[in-house]
């Protein structure tokens, strides 16, 4: 299997990102990390195992960010606002410098899919709703979608507002909803086992934000995997191995 590693510039944010790409050809795939996760951990845990007879064969390249966690989400000392206007850097980085490089090392191989797990749903949400003109198919597994949620305080700006998926999807109508609806398809997969309510959230996150894409119209698919199915890597290999097949 190919592995590429390269360091990209990332304005606004302490330090370079990384980005991984696992393959030779095949529809692109970007991979968000778990809370405070680097790009290579897809690999470690055992995801990049789990899709390497869709990479040999060359339906998927692999292309596996850093998160910036530790200046946004997870930075509890500054608040809700702050920490939303310094992911919009990380919202920057990611559609302003590594999918330009996508596209470059992947010309013509179709629109992009976003995944991730637990904090890296939300990631692969966000950045489809957000930029439904580059990312139109996110597979979210045990995610948490509300960052007003996540150990926040201080007053919520517009920067909070567009980076909450359940505050700009639940205000959205007209024309812009009517594209998302022609764009976009989110699979959200979430497991009722250990850690999936207490202290992550991502059952009950996971079917509120199946009950508003309802609401808007927006089609998606909803999988409630077993009550032994825990937040954990094992089942997300699996769960992320049943999934992807049908979209490369």
């Amino acid at each position: 299997m190919r592995r590429d590693q390269l360091e990209l510039d990332a304005p606004g944010l302490d330090r370079p990102g990384t980005l991984i790409r696992y393959g030779h050809w095949g529809r692109p795939v970007v991979v968000f990390p778990t809370e405070l996760g680097r790009a290579w951990e897809y690999e470690e845990n055992g995801m990049v195992g789990a899709l390497a007879s869709l990479i040999d064969d060359g339906r998927i390249k692999l292309y596996c960010v850093d998160s910036f966690d530790h200046l946004t989400w997870s930075d509890t000392s500054v608040s809700h606002e702050e920490r939303a206007r310094r992911y919009r850097d990380y919202e920057r980085w990611v559609t302003d410098t590594v999918v330009p490089v996508i596209r470059d090392d992947s010309p013509g191989a179709g629109d992009l899919i976003t995944t991730g797990a637990s904090l890296g749903a939300y990631h692969a949400l966000h950045l489809m709703l957000a930029r439904a003109d580059l990312f139109t198919v996110a597979i979210c597994q045990s995610g948490n979608y509300d960052p007003s949620f996540w150990r926040t305080w201080g007053e919520r700006g517009d920067d909070a507002y567009f980076t909450n998926p359940m505050d700009y999807l639940r205000g959205a109508d007209g024309d812009h909803l009517d594209w998302l609806r022609s764009r976009v398809y989110p699979v959200l997969v979430v497991g009722q086992g250990e850690f999936e309510v207490d202290p992550t959230g991502a059952l009950p996150a996971t079917l509120a934000m199946d009950r508003l894409l309802t609401e808007k119209g927006i089609g998606h698919e909803l999988d409630v995997w077993g009550h032994d199915v825990s937040h954990q890597w094992p089942w997300w290999r699996e769960q992320i191995a049943h999934h992807l097949p049908r979209f490369c």
